[in-house]
């Protein structure tokens, strides 16, 4: 039997036992990394991109331009640290720009 949270938690912390228990907190991240990449690289960049996923500790980044790829490849681990202090945690660990 699951275990029961008393009447006396805040909101904050049974919505984080709901995330936990049923396991959503990767799909909640999926989301959360394209509205980041998006905000933390400008509108320059994010009109360049075509897809943004994160399958476990990588992100793979789809760009349009292969200029904007090779200029992009020079600074990947600010880019990684970028996202990480966005997310208060060691989200990203690796980039791949296609």
């Amino acid at each position: 039997m699951a275990k029961r949270l008393s009447n006396e938690n805040s909101l904050g912390e049974v919505l984080k036992h709901i995330i936990e228990n049923n396991k959503l907190q990767a799909g909640i991240d999926q989301v959360n990394i394209q509205e980041a990449w998006g905000s933390l690289m400008g509108n320059g960049v994010k009109s360049y991109t075509r897809n943004v996923v994160l399958k476990k500790n990588t992100l793979y980044v789809e760009l349009t331009s292969a200029v904007l790829r090779e200029e992009l490849s020079y600074g990947k681990q600010k880019i990684i640290k970028m996202i990480n202090e966005e997310f208060r945690r060691e989200l990203v660990t690796e980039i791949i720009l296609r």
